[in-house]
């Protein structure tokens, strides 16, 4: 799946290559069939803002938002467990598992429960099964969607649609 793909790009470190390809990433959300009007809305609204900011600020931003403000970590059993539980351990062992369970291995030095890793991992499932998967982590979602929110931050839309996505699977289901 494409959106999940490109989700994935936009959460991870805003750096030049990213901001060199985002008419291209443009291109492909608008000629995407899979994407509703919102989500489309939503995609490019983000790619403007990204665009209309200074690099370096908009790096700074990313940092401040994700690196240094732990409501906001992209690393999901954080929200779970916070950092120091004994738990956190064994559940990304279950989704080390699972990605091997299917043949691929988590990128060397990044922790298997970061959301950019998770949407590559779906952008390789079937439409209904990347949707089940990113269903099992909705309540998590929705807690940094809700924190994000909360922050004003440009990249709060983006997690709502990935959640969204997961809880309409659930629904149907």
């Amino acid at each position: 799946m494409l959106i999940y793909r490109i989700l994935s790009r936009l959460l991870d470190y805003p750096d030049q290559a990213l901001r060199e390809h985002l008419p291209e990433i443009a291109a492909r959300i608008e000629a995407d069939p899979g994407l509703d009007e919102a989500e489309r809305d939503t995609l490019l609204d983000f790619l403007h803002w990204m665009r209309a900011a200074d690099p370096y600020a908009l790096e700074g931003h990313y940092v401040q938002t994700f690196d240094l403000t732990p409501e906001h970590s992209l690393h999901l059993t954080h929200h779970l467990f916070g950092d120091e539980d004994r738990e956190r351990g064994p559940a990304m062992v279950d989704i080390a598992e699972h990605y091997k369970s299917y043949e691929l291995e988590a990128v060397e030095g990044e922790l298997p429960d970061y959301l950019p890793l998770l949407l590559e991992y779906a952008s390789t499932l079937e439409e209904t099964e990347g949707r089940f998967f990113l269903a099992d982590a909705a309540k998590v979602l929705n807690v940094l969607a809700a924190n994000l929110e909360k922050a004003h931050s440009p990249y709060a839309p983006l997690v709502r649609l990935i959640e969204h996505r997961g809880r309409l699977v659930s629904q149907a289901a």
